[in-house]
């Protein structure tokens, strides 16, 4: 009687230990329609073979073949495998399940599928209790607004948020951003990019470079605030016919012009992009600036992208004027306003303490002079057609008589008007109590230095692209 009840006992305490080890959460299990079990190197191992489920709580895997470790509490999956908890769906050939980590693993090329993106790799693991995803080699993601493509890539699924490294490239409507690491925020569209940052927008042909880039999409702003580079290549109309220049003819008018590229170069400590419906884009701190016969030094430049309009300006009092070449000319003033239209300067407005300085294109060391509390400077083809001058005139001019040197002329006035043709001066006129003296030649050569006027000063940096673009060949 003693041992029958001992017996039953016994019988009862194994049956409910296993019973209760079946209700583990933390204990895979694993059915098919076929089980072998044996002992490899003293690890119990079972195959099941068909229709296999493994589970695990709320985790689901289906395969066509599985190989359970009993005591490791892990499975290998082979065959036209599916892992699925909630909303996350992941598919592979073969992978591995980790029972006591709650991870999948494949490196026989794996998507996920969480049904905000659809990510997949050669190589991919997911972690269930913190819904996070780490894939490696060839990786992409999509969703409905986004393409990620990258080395290696982090993904957090509650936090929708995504961290990028390698070749990483990241393209939506507008723009495509590449770097050598990135975080995506995908729900705020907010992205951080790091290092060799390049981003390029589609609509105005525009590529910014730099080391650190934040993008906001839904605020349409975007900062570049370490090394930043801009590019933007035009096309420009000349309006005159030009055989000898390899250019393309415009087919719809193939006699009446020709066409060719203009780069504008901008390089600056900071540079942001407001893409709303102002447009505008802002260069801060030690703005470099070259396109074509154009050049810029200046603190401040903001293009107002609708309005066709440049103004570049002191950023305070005792902050230097910026300073704009064009030709062989060189003005400052404490701000200037470029107005263009196709592509081309059509005037410029230079505003408080305005000086224009022309050199001599023959005589290196005449430089004709011009001073007010404004200039404005008209544009027709590319040259200066017209220059006004308002307030507190003052002006130098180099006199010649068939290209030969014939002394000079200083003037003063209220106000003045210069008509030029063929980019030399053709008219000059001085309004409000005028005042002009001529000096003789023999009076000028090689004291050209003194005649100058109080706010002369010959700038000898200006910016070239050789020098921007020094930035690109370093990386």
């Amino acid at each position: 009687m003693i041992k029958n009840t001992l017996y039953i006992f016994i019988i009862f305490v194994l049956f409910t230990g296993r019973y209760f080890a079946q209700q583990d959460d933390n204990l895979i299990t694993v059915i098919g329609k076929k089980m072998i079990g044996k002992t490899v190197d003293g690890e119990t191992i079972r195959e099941v073979f068909g229709d296999v489920v493994l589970t695990q709580g709320n985790i689901r895997v289906t395969c066509e073949h599985a190989i359970q470790f009993i005591s490791k509490n892990d499975a290998e999956l082979i065959g036209n495998v599916i892992v699925t908890q909630d909303s996350v769906t992941i598919t592979t050939d073969r992978g591995f399940y980790y029972g006591d980590e709650r991870k999948a693993e494949s490196n026989s090329g794996v998507t996920l599928d969480d049904k905000k993106v659809i990510l997949s790799a050669d190589t991919g693991e997911y972690f269930f209790r913190l819904d996070k995803a780490y894939f490696r080699h060839n990786v992409k993601l999509n969703d409905t607004v986004t393409t990620l493509t990258s080395n290696a890539l982090t993904y957090f699924k509650d936090e929708d948020r995504m961290i990028a490294v390698g070749n990483v490239k990241i393209i939506n409507i507008e723009s495509v951003i590449t770097a050598d690491s990135l975080e995506h925020f995908r729900n705020t569209r907010i992205t951080f990019a790091y290092k060799n940052v390049k981003i390029k927008n589609s609509k105005n042909n525009v590529v910014i470079y730099g080391d650190h880039l934040e993008d906001y999409a839904k605020s349409d702003y975007t900062l570049v605030n370490l090394n930043p580079l801009l590019i933007q290549v035009d096309t420009i109309y000349t309006g005159r016919v030009d055989s000898l220049n390899n250019t393309a003819v415009n087919p719809a008018q193939p006699l009446s012009g020709t066409y060719k590229l203009d780069t504008l170069i901008i390089k600056s400590k900071k540079m942001e992009a407001f893409r709303d419906t102002s447009n505008i884009f802002k260069a801060t701190d030690s703005v470099r600036i070259v396109r074509d016969k154009f050049a810029s030094i200046n603190d401040l430049t903001i293009y107002y992208r609708e309005d066709q309009k440049i103004i570049t300006k002191k950023v305070n009092d005792e902050a230097k004027q910026p300073i704009l070449w064009y030709g062989n000319s060189q003005l400052t003033g404490d701000s200037i306003t470029i107005f263009i239209r196709d592509n081309r300067i059509r005037l410029l407005d230079v505003d408080k303490k305005a000086f224009l300085l022309s050199q001599d294109s023959s005589f290196s060391n005449r430089f004709n002079q011009l001073s007010g509390n404004r200039i404005e400077v008209e544009f027709t083809e590319g040259d200066i057609s017209k220059t006004e001058v308002y307030e507190d005139v003052h002006s130098i001019y180099y006199l010649f008589e068939d290209h030969t040197p014939n002394g000079l002329t200083k003037s003063s006035s209220e106000s003045a008007v210069i008509d030029f043709e063929d980019r030399k001066v053709s008219v000059v006129k001085l309004y409000g109590t005028p005042n002009s003296e001529y000096y003789p030649e023999n009076k000028v050569e090689g004291k050209e230095l003194s005649f100058t006027l109080p706010n002369y000063v010959f700038y000898n940096n200006r910016p070239s692209k050789m020098e921007l673009l020094v930035q690109l060949d370093n990386n």
